[in-house]
């Protein structure tokens, strides 16, 4: 017999690569008002167990914190107690040895509310993102901008 009820909907987070993934995850977390995720009492326990060497980790906002990744969570959404991980929307900053090289295939589109455009693009640009180009076309407006890597993103 087959089950009725709708499937469960699969979580995911976005997963982006970075040269400085804490100075990214700083920067979002500014940008959208998220926080940045605190794993530093899973860390303190692997490193207490011998599980990960000290060499895999930072300090990063006074705590441990791994030394390539870094995420940030909206701050309503739960996260694990035990890890930190946020369990909802939530961006991984994880590092890569090589730059970025091309036009981005997933951006993000923000959208800050009526009449708010202007301000959040100075805003934006204030926290270290640049302006790419003004787009004015038949279907609306927005804003094309880089974030410090030079990662594109949309305000509109």
């Amino acid at each position: 017999m087959t089950s009725t009820s709708s499937p469960t909907p699969v979580h995911f987070k976005i997963v982006i690569d970075a040269a400085a993934p804490h100075a990214q995850a700083d920067f979002w977390a500014a940008a959208l008002h998220y926080e940045v995720e605190d794993n530093s009492a899973l860390i303190e326990k692997l490193l207490g167990f011998g599980a990960v060497p000290a060499e895999l980790t930072v300090e990063s906002h006074g705590r441990r914190a791994w030394r390539d990744l870094a995420a940030v969570r909206h701050p309503d959404d739960p996260c694990h107690e035990e890890s930190g991980a946020g369990l909802g929307r939530r961006l991984l900053f994880q590092r890569v040895p090589e730059a970025k090289t091309g036009k981005n295939r997933l951006h993000l589109d923000l959208h800050p509310g009526e009449g708010r455009r202007e301000a959040e693009v100075a805003r934006l640009e204030a926290l270290g993102a640049s302006v790419l180009r003004q787009v004015k076309e038949q279907g609306g407006e927005w804003v094309t901008m880089a974030d410090p890597e030079g990662n594109e993103f949309c305000v509109h």
